[in-house]
C-alpha cells in the first residue's frame, strides 16, 4: 500500500486566522479557501483528509447556513473526509449540531497550536485508518485467511502460523478468549488444508449436556437407550476424510475424555451401544478459552489427552492487545451493519472512536460486533456517539490531550505498520516514514523495536 499524501483544507475568510491555523501543520500539504465555491472546488481537486471549517463564511459571515452548506458539499463529493468545526464560545450549540448532520469533531477558539495539531492528526489517522481498510478489502488479503480482518503485528503473526500449520495433519489447539475468532480460525485451518473439500463438523463440548455428549460424538446404534428409535452416526463419522473441531474442550466431562483419547490412539471407534469397529479418517482441531494445565492439575483434564490434541498450540491475542486493529475492525462493523440492516451510512464521533480505543473489550471482537449492531439499529442521525455504543466518553478531556504520550503512541504505531509494509525491510521502512535510516534505528531502539530476523 502506498502513504497517503497528507491534504489540509482550512476554510476561513480571516486571512489572519488561516495564516495562523496554516502554519500549524508543517507536515501537511495545506489549502486555504475563504468562502463555500473556492472550497469546494479544492475539495474536488485534492480530496483532502481533514478540512477546518469556520461556519461563518460570507454572505453570511455572522451566522452559520453558508458554513453549513459547505459542510454538506464537502460531504457530498468527499463523503470519507473529516470535517472539524472551528467555533467560538458562542457558537458551541452551532457546532454540536454541524457534528450532528456529519462533521466529525469540532474545535473551539482560541488556537492552541499543539491542541488543534493533535486534533487534526487523530482525524487524518481515522481516515488513513478507514482508507487502508478499504484497499485491504479489494486487494487480495496476504494471509489467504477467509473472514480475518487484522493488520497488527500479532493478529498476523498467527495468520502466517495457520498458513504453516494448515496442509499437515497434526492435532492443532486454538488458544484464546472467549470471542477472539477461535472457530474462525478453525476453519481457516480446514479450508487451507488438503482435507477442504470434505466437511468440517464442529461440536460445542460445553453447549451439549454430558449425558449426550457421548451419543453425538460417536454415535448409537438402535435401542441403545430410550429413544434410540434407529442407527446413528455421531459428529466423529460425519467427520470422515475432514476436519473434527471439538470447540470448548475444557468443558468435556472427564469419563469421555477417556474415549476420546482412545479414539485419537487408534483412530477407530464404537457407537454407543454397539460393539463393531468403526475407523475414521479425521483430522482433530480442538479450542478452549480455559487454562488447560490449570485443569489438568486439579485433576478435571487428562494430561495424556492434552499432549494428543495440542502436537501444535496457536494463542489468538485478545482484541485489546491487537496494536490497531480496534478502529479498523469498528469501521468495517459499521459498514457491514448498515448494509445488512438497510440503515443510511452512519459516523463514528470523534468521542467514540476515542471510547472504542479505551474500552478494554473483555468480550473480544464478539462484543464489539454486538454493540456495533445495536448502535446501527438504536442510533438517531448519521453519527454514532460513546452513548450509541453503550460505552463511556472519556471523562478525562485532559487524556487523550498528554502530548508526549500520544506522540510516542502514534510513533511507535507507525514504525510497527512500515515495518510490516515493508517485510521488515529497514531501508524502505526508513524510506516510507521519511526519516534518515539512523534517525529509525534511534527510534526503535527508543520504543524497544527490533524487526524480525
Amino acid at each position: 500500500m502506498s502513504k497517503l499524501k497528507k491534504h489540509l483544507l482550512i476554510v476561513e475568510d480571516d486571512i489572519g486566522i488561516q495564516n495562523q491555523l496554516k502554519w500549524c501543520f508543517n507536515d501537511f500539504e495545506v489549502h486555504t479557501a475563504g468562502s463555500r465555491e473556492e472550497a469546494l472546488n479544492l475539495v474536488r481537486k485534492h480530496f483532502p483528509s481533514v478540512v477546518l471549517l469556520d461556519l461563518g463564511l460570507p454572505p453570511d459571515p455572522g451566522g452559520a447556513t453558508e458554513g453549513l452548506a459547505t459542510l454538506e458539499g464537502i460531504h457530498a463529493i468527499a463523503p470519507d473526509t473529516k470535517v472539524i468545526i472551528i467555533t467560538g464560545n458562542d457558537e458551541r450549540k452551532t457546532a454540536v449540531d454541524a457534528i450532528g448532520i456529519g462533521a466529525y469533531d469540532y474545535y473551539q477558539k482560541p488556537i492552541d497550536k499543539e491542541v488543534i495539531t493533535h486534533v487534526v492528526d487523530r482525524a487524518h489517522n481515522v481516515y488513513r485508518l478507514e482508507q487502508e481498510n478499504r484497499l485491504l478489502q479489494r486487494v487480495d488479503n496476504d494471509t489467504r485467511l477467509e473472514g480475518v480482518i487484522a493488520t497488527s503485528p500479532q493478529m498476523l503473526q498467527v495468520c502466517s502460523d495457520v498458513e504453516k500449520v494448515a496442509p499437515s495433519d497434526t492435532s492443532t489447539l486454538i488458544l484464546g478468549e472467549s470471542g477472539t475468532g477461535k472457530e474462525l480460525m478453525a476453519r481457516a485451518l480446514h479450508n487451507l488444508s488438503k482435507r477442504s473439500e470434505h466437511s468440517l463438523i464442529a461440536i460445542n463440548c460445553a453447549a451439549i449436556p454430558k449425558d449426550l455428549l457421548e451419543s453425538e460424538l460417536f454415535g448409537y446404534e438402535k435401542g441403545a437407550f430410550t429413544g434410540a428409535a434407529k442407527q446413528t452416526q455421531g459428529k466423529i463419522e460425519f467427520a470422515h476424510h475432514g476436519t473434527l473441531f471439538l470447540d470448548e474442550i475444557g468443558d468435556m466431562p472427564l469419563e469421555l475424555q477417556g474415549k476420546l483419547l482412545r479414539f485419537l490412539q487408534e483412530r477407530v471407534i464404537e457407537r454407543v451401544g454397539g460393539r463393531k469397529q468403526i475407523p475414521v479418517d479425521v483430522r482433530i482441531i480442538s479450542a478452549t478459552h480455559k487454562d488447560l494445565s490449570q485443569l489438568i492439575e486439579a485433576g478435571l483434564f487428562r494430561e495424556d489427552l492434552f499432549y494428543r490434541i495440542s502436537e501444535i498450540k496457536l494463542q489468538i491475542p485478545a482484541l485489546r492487545e491487537r496494536e490497531g486493529d480496534i478502529l479498523m475492525l469498528a469501521r468495517v462493523f459499521l459498514e457491514r451493519f448498515t448494509t445488512e440492516l438497510g440503515k443510511p451510512a452512519r459516523r463514528f464521533s470523534g468521542a467514540a472512536l476515542d471510547a472504542l480505543e479505551q474500552h478494554d473489550w473483555p468480550g473480544n471482537i464478539r462484543e464489539m460486533e454486538n454493540l456495533i449492531k445495536r448502535a446501527v439499529i438504536m442510533s438517531e442521525g448519521n453519527m454514532i456517539g460513546p452513548a450509541d455504543l453503550e460505552l463511556e466518553a472519556n471523562a478525562d478531556e485532559n487524556a487523550t490531550l498528554e502530548l508526549k504520550a500520544v506522540r510516542d503512541r502514534a510513533e511507535f504505531s507507525a514504525i510497527l505498520q512500515a515495518l510490516q509494509r515493508t517485510d521488515n525491510n529497514v531501508s524502505k521502512t526508513a524510506k516510507l516514514l521519511g526519516v534518515t535510516r539512523p534517525t529509525l534505528y534511534d527510534l526503535m531502539d527508543k520504543h524497544g523495536l527490533r524487526p524480525a530476523k
